[in-house]
């Protein structure tokens, strides 16, 4: 089943078309990725699926419903998205910010409520971000901005989460924090989560679904050990690879050729087990 569908769907900006005629179908319950090199349209096509792009052309299906039917309440009702590059207003703290997700919640007849205290308060500890709730934004480091951006976003309690780029100035430790939540809240909860991601390799460990995006369409879909190959990485990246089993996961892992410094492999082995 497919909570968000695209059909023969055309988008750009002013004359530019950057994708066109495709069709998509976002399954319920499952992680999707999407990949492709800078410029390809993945940001486009996500930005789409949240109604903050108008398509010149096709249809987007929410919950089989035309989202451009949909009121922007509805819309936030069901779906969050985290674009590249939020921007706060000055002066705004990480609280402030994280509130903002639950005003989609709210009405003159049902204000501020404690279930609204207890998702605010967990979406910060799921964040790591309860020490900073009284900085502002703008004193942030990037990585913790991000994270604070991302706790709103989990604030909106909806079933479908929408993240473009969500590692962006993470360093790699927590870029495998923010991932393993979005996995917790996919299995645990069963959210549907769709992401941009750059790094295939993350992006096959954490995706039941991968799509790549190149010259205005789809290149391939399906299951990372069907789509991550050395062929799909030359055709869509231009980058010349190796695939092989990653060791700990078993999901597929992209050995970039290039220029590096070599290693005699065999005594890398040894030192590597006389450490164990």
């Amino acid at each position: 089943m497919s909570v968000l569908k695209a059909q023969s769907l055309t988008l750009g900006y002013q004359e530019s078309i950057v994708v066109e005629g495709i069709d998509l179908e976002i399954p319920t319950g499952e992680i999707t990725v999407f990949v492709g090199a800078n410029g390809s349209g993945k940001s486009t096509l996500l930005r789409s699926l949240a109604r903050l792009l108008k398509p010149k052309s096709g249809e987007i299906l929410l919950k089989e419903k035309s989202i451009r039917t949909l009121s922007t309440k509805e819309i936030a009702k069901q779906l969050a998205i985290l674009p590249q590059g939020p921007i706060a207003p000055e002066g705004l703290t990480v609280l402030q910010l994280v509130k903002q997700g639950r005003y989609p919640h709210q009405s003159w007849l049902n204000q501020w409520t404690k279930e609204d205290e207890r998702i605010v308060n967990r979406a910060l500890g799921a964040t790591r971000t309860e020490a900073l709730a009284d900085r502002t934004i703008d004193s942030l480091s990037g990585g913790q901005r991000q994270r604070a951006w991302i706790a709103m976003t989990l604030a909106q309690n909806t079933d479908i989460l929408l993240l473009d780029e969500p590692t962006t100035y993470l360093d790699l430790a927590h870029q495998i924090e923010i991932l393993d939540l979005c996995f917790e809240l996919n299995e645990q909860e069963g959210r549907t989560i769709v992401m941009v991601l750059h790094d295939l390799n993350l992006a096959a460990r954490y995706a039941h679904n991968i799509v790549a995006v190149e010259g205005k369409t789809i290149y391939v879909e399906g299951k990372p050990e069907e789509v991550i190959t050395a062929a799909m990485v030359k055709d869509v990246l231009g980058m010349d690879c190796e695939v092989i089993a990653d060791p700990l996961f078993g999901s597929p892992l992209c050995v970039p050729y290039g220029k590096g410094r070599q290693v005699d492999i065999h005594q890398a082995y040894k030192r590597k087990v006389s450490l164990v």
